[in-house]
């Protein structure tokens, strides 16, 4: 199974990408643009695999550009307050 096909899976694994880079030394605003770029490869190029990731892409192609970047910051924060509360 994909991590794509379980987002709560999806979520794990960003959490750890994003621990790795604020580790390496990244920071917030490298980490919000990589996370931009990344939702806009996922939306353009990736089959959404369940209706989280369907609500998503619907959601990143109403948007604008900066309401894209506003909605990838938002997934970091997302992922970032879950590993704070596990």
């Amino acid at each position: 199974m994909s991590i794509l096909d379980n987002f709560e899976q999806w979520k794990d694994f960003l959490g750890d990408r994003l621990e790795a880079a604020q580790q390496g030394g990244m920071t917030q605003e490298v980490i919000n643009e990589m996370a931009y770029r990344i939702g806009d490869y996922l939306s353009a190029e990736v089959e959404p695999k369940n209706a989280e990731e369907r609500l998503l892409k619907a959601l990143w192609d109403a948007s604008s550009e900066e309401e894209q970047k506003v909605l990838a910051q938002l997934m970091v924060k997302l992922v970032q307050n879950e590993g704070t509360t596990h």
